[in-house]
């Protein structure tokens, strides 16, 4: 019996995976498609609260992180967000922009999910996607018998390519099917990998150091939140979310890719504000308790439990030294605190790190062993919150399937 042997075998049926599969079919290739897990495209289908955060209206290099920040570049100069958008206008999915450029689906996520499977359903160019799943892949082998590279031993049975496709994601949300199959193919040819951590995921602390702030659970605020000194430093103005646990919240999900352990973040309570001329102020004008005052600038909540961490503030503020007006104001302003650590992959949206971008290629997403390609979360590029690491895999995807058909 022949070994089924197609132009192009995508080990990943996430974001990046089909939509690489399915506009290299557009270029008249036969793709064959597999996945381990029954369901398509997880992480797309749970992202923006069931909408699908799928790109931002402003996208560029600034708003990632890799060992190489200028690798990203290329791709997503060749397929920009203007471009997706267009795919959702064609077929009449609607969406909306939110805070800061984010566009999300107006029903639902499964309207982008059945957009990528449309993409791959055979058209006028004489392509093909043919989809395994569930199929785990036990081995991948380096072959050379004129028609193919790429051998690889599934749960159906044996298959070949003249070209692989790397597209399995990263380590984030394992309740969902991810795996470190990427790292481990990327290590078998002998490619570099940068170490990979938590991204975009909340922070936590000693119980007994958040004790006075578990209470807290719940509370949203607007914030100024930054970590790093000098040139690593990085800075954040979003919404943050107290938890039981730690904190959380777009402010926190996007300081914690820049996080290093044992080093300090730094939050404003309270941007905009100027409390070290409003306390005493209100000092000269009023009788009520101090937390009275600093519930007209915080949420209540947050203002009656950080009075009652000095004895001071918990008095009238006409009776509060100027000394300690200060020094809430200092506290308020800049809150230092270093986290013990993060909810880690289960709560991390993305994972940082992967595929050490100096043995791929910017412009086609091939590595340095020829014909094995990796596109998507599993490279060391990292968006930020905000739609930036579906663009990616759009982006890394689109470069890929174009390299493909140029073979």
């Amino acid at each position: 019996m022949n070994t089924p042997t197609f132009d192009a075998i995508v080990v990943g049926a996430g974001a990046a995976g089909l939509f690489c599969a399915g506009v290299a079919q557009q270029r008249g290739l036969h793709v064959l498609l597999l996945d381990h897990s029954e369901k398509v495209a997880e992480k797309v289908r749970i992202s923006g609260g069931g909408r699908a955060n799928f790109t931002n209206v402003d996208v560029g290099p600034r708003n990632f992180l890799s060992e190489n920040p200028h690798f990203c570049r290329g791709a997503l100069s060749r397929y920009q967000p203007q471009q997706f958008i267009a795919l959702l206008q064609r077929d009449g999915i609607g969406y909306h922009e939110k805070h800061k450029g984010q566009l999300f689906c107006d029903r639902s996520a499964e309207d982008l999910i059945d957009l990528l499977l449309r993409e791959c359903e055979a058209g006028a160019a004489g392509g093909s996607v043919t989809r395994w799943q569930p199929c785990g892949v036990r081995e991948i082998r380096s072959v050379a018998d004129g028609q193919a590279r790429y051998a690889l031993d599934t749960d159906r049975g044996s298959v070949q390519g003249r070209s692989l496709v790397i597209a399995t994601g990263g380590l984030s949300i394992p309740k969902i099917g991810a795996s470190d199959f990427g790292y481990r193919a990327a290590r078998q040819f002998g490619l570099r990998l940068v170490d990979t951590r938590p991204a975009l995921v909340p922070l936590t602390f000693d119980a007994e150091q958040w004790k006075p702030f578990a209470e807290l659970a719940g509370l949203s605020l607007p914030v100024e939140i930054a970590t790093g000194a000098r040139r690593d430093k990085a800075s954040f103005s979003e919404d943050l979310l107290f938890t039981h646990r730690g904190l959380s919240g777009p402010a926190v999900l996007q300081i914690s890719s820049y996080w290093k352990p044992q080093t300090p973040v730094a939050l404003d309570l309270a941007p905009g504000a100027d409390l070290h001329a409003a306390l005493p102020q209100a000092k000269l004008a009023s009788r009520r308790l101090l937390a009275k005052v600093l519930a007209e600038r915080l949420p209540a909540r947050l203002a009656a439990a950080w009075s009652q961490r000095q004895p001071a503030w918990e008095r009238p503020v006409n009776e509060v030294p100027d000394k300690m007006l200060a020094a809430l104001a200092d506290s308020l302003h800049g809150w230092s605190l270093v986290p013990t650590g993060t909810e880690g992959y289960r709560k991390a949206e993305v994972t940082a790190g992967g595929v050490d971008t100096r043995d791929l290629s910017s412009q086609t997403m091939e590595s340095k062993q020829p014909g094995l390609y990796f596109i998507g979360e599993v490279v060391d590029v990292t968006g930020w919150l905000g739609g930036y690491n579906f663009q990616w895999a759009w982006a890394s995807a689109f470069s890929c399937a174009q390299a493909l058909a140029a073979i």
